[in-house]
Formats: C-alpha cells, structure tokens, sequence
C-alpha cells in the first residue's frame, strides 16, 4: 500500500472548500467557522448533542472519506461516523475537506471536532491529538488469478514459487518484499492501481500486492476481469508483526467526545453493522481489527 499521505498530497490545500464546509447527508452548509467546544461549558459532546450538528474533518481520498459526483460527502469513514453520531444523539454531521497534512492541525484550531479520513495510528500522531479505538486494519493482500491456481498467500510463499510479483511506486509493500527476501527480479513496480490490474490479467506477473482495502475496489471496478483478491494478512517481518490501523481523531483535551464515540463505535463493531456499512467500500469482515490491536500499543509503536 501506499504511504498513506501520496494519494492525499493530490486533493484540496488549504483549509475548507471554498464554497463551504461539505454536507454529510443533508443539511444546510456550514462555513469554516471554529467549533472550539461550542457551548456547554466547552464540552463537544453536550455542545453537538444540544445543538443536533457535530463537524468533521476528511481529506477527499476514496474510499476512506471523499464527495461522491453527486455533491455528497461519503466513504467508510464518513459514513461510519454517522452511525456513531445517530447513537449518541446527533443527526447532523458536517464536513469540512482539507488538505491530509492540515487535518491535525485543523482540529487543534477547533475547524471541526473529529477527523473522519481514515487516518492511520502512528506514534509522532498520538502526540499531537488522541485516537479512537482502531477502526479498521489494512492487511496486505495479493491481487490473483480467479482460483488462484499458484496458492500464493504470503510474500514467502512468492520466493518459493519464484513468482513476478506487482507493486504500486512508493507504496510499502515493495519494502515488505525486499526484506521479506523477494529477489529485485521478481518485483515490477507500477504507478497505478489499475496498472497492477493490467499486469496480471496479461501475465506479466502473477500477483500485485497491495492492501485488500485497495484490491477490493480494484475489482469491484473491474467487474468482467479474472481475477481475485487473497485473504488479508499482517507480513511479521525480523518478528515486528507491520501492523496499519485506521482510526478516528480528536482533541486530547475532548475526552467526554472520545470515549462516548468509542462506545457507540465498539458496538458497530460487535454487532455487525459495521461490515454493512462499510462492504460498498470494499472493507470486510477481515479489516476488523482483533482485540490485541489496541491504541495504546500503536501509539508507542508496538
């Protein structure tokens, strides 16, 4: 997959559209006005509860939070937010897109109350502000075959087979193939995701590596191609399982907001409805994340 900041470094600078904060689902538009904690006493969540609207932050990439061509805001993260909101009594979620950088800082100002972009749980990130429970994980998968008729379910098992193996220009996995041992002349590097597509319908190499997130809207807008996405897996490299966790993103400071989302967000988990939510997106049931995979542990990089 690629860093999760080069696609994002290609949509909006600066702060909000120019027209306004975008609409998630109706509503009238909102400017970029700074939310702070509104009233009740600064606290977010009395302030959205009482007042019905909470912003958001995306940063315009699909499919984790971007405008469809109908004007609507959209993508996993949006769309998960809403659940969440519904469930603490607030049914109007606005959007504000910025550039991927300014998102975190944007926050801090007060622009918006939570990010909702899909954004990966790093340590440098948890300095600067405080993350949900992990959302998703973004497992690497292998694009195939239909049958998968080589088997091929890990980088190792590339080496094996001595497999010509797809990756996206600047993406991880091309480092995940290297120090998981796949010679430089079995890897081809591309500079698009349909290009991996192209190199495996026309055998140029057997497998494109990329996350299944990824691979999964890949396919799904390649209806007629013969090919498959692998089963999601985590490569553990020199013992370091290399582990990429999407989450929501608040104000240190809201506490009160974060932990009422992670309830709400826990039970879209356990229950199902997340997967519903999020299948039009291409996320499965695999990119839930276990419960092993926590905050605390990504934010001190273990």
């Amino acid at each position: 997959m690629a860093s999760r900041g080069w696609t994002r470094r290609d949509f909006l600078k600066g702060s909000c559209v120019a027209a306004g904060a975008l609409v998630l689902g109706g509503g009238a538009l909102s400017g970029c006005a700074r939310t702070g904690g509104g009233g009740a006493g600064g606290d977010p969540l009395e302030a959205a509860r009482s007042s019905g609207t909470i912003q958001v932050g995306i940063a315009g990439e699909a499919p984790y939070g971007f405008t469809d061509a109908a004007g609507r805001v959209t993508g996993e993260a949006p769309e998960v937010a809403r659940a969440v909101f519904r469930g603490l009594g607030v049914n109007d979620v606005q959007a504000s897109q910025v550039d991927f950088n300014q998102l975190i800082p944007a926050l801090n100002a007060g622009k918006f109350s939570v990010v909702a972009a899909g954004m990966f749980i790093t340590p440098e990130r948890c300095k600067n502000a405080a993350f949900s429970i992990p959302d998703y994980l973004a497992p690497t998968a292998f694009l195939v075959p239909r049958g998968n008729p080589e088997g091929v379910t890990s980088f190792e098992d590339v080496v094996r087979k001595k497999l010509q193996v797809a990756v996206l220009s600047g993406a991880v996995e091309k480092d995940y193939a290297q120090r998981l041992g796949v010679p430089d002349s079995q890897v081809q590097v591309f500079d698009t995701q349909n290009a991996l597509l192209q190199a495996v319908v026309n055998k140029r190499a057997y497998c494109a590596a990329l996350t299944n997130i990824s691979l999964n809207d890949v396919v799904k807008k390649s209806p007629g191609a013969q090919v498959e996405v692998t089963r999601g897996f985590t490569p553990v490299i020199n013992g370091k399982a290399e582990v990429q966790a999407g989450a929501f993103v608040f104000r240190s400071p809201d506490t009160a907001l974060r932990d009422a989302f992670n309830t709400e967000l826990k039970k879209l988990h356990d229950s199902g409805e997340w997967v519903r939510i999020t299948e039009p997106f291409g996320f499965t049931r695999d990119n839930l994340p276990p419960a092993d995979v926590t905050t605390e542990s990504l934010c001190a990089g273990s």
